[in-house]
């Protein structure tokens, strides 16, 4: 297992706006690879490349959707858009590059992504609740964008004592 450092919202390249992936090769297969045990390391339920310092249009989604009994996978989004939004959610939303910070955000409820996978070919996803969260958080982060500029309010110390919340 690979493990990438993670930057914090402190490092301006959190705030930059990512490339696209032109090239499908073993580079961005470790990438990928490597993001992946690095969510899986630090708990999180998705991870964007600007946030271990590649500025390329790549993320990690943890699918958590799933029938009982079944496993939670991970869904790998090369170059991805989102195509369709409905519904609306509002709830506690962290990050990884922003620590023990948590703030309320109001988000689509229902998101479908248009998207490449490793070795480019176009694919189409859809995602409810946590999962359409995290496609909508994963992608502002390859538009150089944090979720606490989308924050309708920072939540206090006592009222994360208060209640059970989830990082993304």
């Amino acid at each position: 297992m690979a493990r990438r450092n993670i930057l914090t919202k402190e490092q301006p390249t959190l705030y930059k706006k990512c490339r696209p992936v032109t090239e499908f090769n073993s580079r961005l297969h470790q990438l990928l690879d490597d993001m992946k045990d690095t969510l899986a390391l630090e708990n999180g339920v998705g991870l964007a490349a600007p946030q271990v310092g590649v500025l390329r249009r790549a993320v990690i989604v943890l699918e958590t959707n799933v029938p009982e009994g079944e496993e939670e996978y991970m869904i790998e989004l090369v170059n991805p858009e989102i195509i369709e939004t409905s519904g609306e959610q509002y709830g506690a939303e962290g990050c990884l590059s922003v620590p023990e910070e948590y703030g309320m955000v109001r988000r689509p409820m229902h998101v479908k992504v248009r998207a490449q996978d490793r070795n480019g070919e176009t694919f189409e996803v859809e995602g409810d609740g946590l999962t359409a969260r995290c496609f909508c958080h994963e992608i502002d982060h390859l538009e150089g964008i944090i979720f606490t500029s989308r924050c309708e309010r920072m939540l206090s110390r006592e009222e994360l004592e208060a209640g059970s919340i989830e990082e993304e």
